[in-house]
């Protein structure tokens, strides 16, 4: 039985696990989930109620950097894990980064401070990933390694979140890496191929969408 893949498109914890699960080649059954209305047999396996989870052989992952481990011990042919997914740059972008991308993209739910002061709170961590980036033979960028590791990918989606909120005015500063790293990934075929648009699963429905390989 293949191993089943809850999803919602546009969640970056679920965009960094897809990468994964397809870099590896490892093949699931997809189950795009819409938020507002997510199955129960999701939430039976996962009360918490958040993508991505993956069910193999009896085994419950709902934890996206979980996910990519568990897709990556399954097949590394690039040395991903040449970086740890438990990497303080990692932490720092799911905690403190995190924090201030929500308060800067939802702003008007959080008055206590103008939009542009969570934009420059998150800007500090920008400036540190563009001091980061080293570049390849071909001189594309990637965090702390010459080649895409799972810093890139773990880190990725949530820049890109950032980016999307204000382009123009993520275009203006000055990150010539980092928004060189951002448009190389965000054209890369690995992610592409992940952000394929899916209808909604439904416990009924009889065809499976398979997706990994």
């Amino acid at each position: 039985m293949l191993p089943i893949l809850y999803s919602f498109r546009r969640c970056p914890y679920a965009m960094r696990a897809r990468m994964a699960i397809n870099y590896s080649g490892t093949e699931c059954e997809l189950r795009e989930v819409v938020l507002k209305n997510k199955p129960e047999s999701m939430l039976k396996v996962s009360p918490k109620g958040t993508v991505p989870v993956v069910i193999d052989d009896g085994q419950v992952i709902d934890e996206s950097l979980g996910v990519m481990d568990w897709a990556l011990a399954k097949a590394d042919p690039d040395d991903w894990l040449s970086q740890s997914l438990k990497h303080p740059l990692i932490q720092r972008n799911d905690q403190e980064f995190k924090g201030n991308l929500d308060h800067y993209k939802y702003f008007d739910r959080y008055p206590e401070q103008p939009q542009s002061y969570y934009f420059d709170k998150g800007l500090e961590f920008l400036n540190e990933l563009e001091s980061l980036l080293n570049a390849d033979a071909n001189g594309q960028y990637f965090l702390e390694m010459p080649k895409l590791n799972v810093l890139d990918v773990a880190i990725f989606p949530f820049i890109r979140q950032f980016a999307m909120v204000d382009k123009s005015k993520f275009d203006a500063q000055d990150l010539p890496k980092l928004q060189e790293w951002l448009e190389f990934l965000l054209t890369s075929t690995l992610f592409l191929n992940v952000m394929q648009k899916y209808p909604a699963w439904q416990l009924e429905q009889q065809d499976r969408i398979l997706f990994g390989t």
